[in-house]
């Protein structure tokens, strides 16, 4: 497994922006495709971006499309997710995921998990 420590989170205010940023570690990260999941209390982890070790093909949730980018800087052992005109729905607990290869955007695809970083979109 590959270990991840997300970081970024914090308390904006409805239309503000964020970036989150996970750190990885090991020196197979270009082979992982990485993703992004939030999860609030109650319900299920839920995806919201993915990106490929190539970096090359990304795949977003319908709520955040236009709205969020992923990103990843394979010569720093980067990924990062730009979050722009946040919602109060946007409020979760952010997590940093990796799988070798692939793309996935089921949360037990993924193998390699951060202790995520919390985002509070306040109205």
């Amino acid at each position: 497994q590959v270990q991840l420590v997300e970081s970024g989170g914090g308390l904006v205010q409805a239309g503000g922006s964020l970036r989150l940023s996970c750190a990885s570690s090991g020196r197979t990260f270009t082979n992982y495709a990485m993703g992004w999941f939030r999860q609030t209390p109650g319900k299920e982890r839920e995806f919201v971006a993915a990106i490929s070790w190539s970096n090359f093909n990304t795949v977003y949730a319908d709520s955040v499309k236009g709205r969020f980018t992923i990103s990843r800087d394979n010569a720093k052992n980067m990924v990062y997710l730009q979050m722009n005109s946040l919602k109060p729905e946007d409020t979760a607990v952010y997590y940093c995921a990796a799988r070798p290869f692939n793309m996935a955007t089921r949360s037990g695809d993924y193998g390699s998990w951060g202790q995520g970083t919390q985002v509070t979109v306040s109205s």
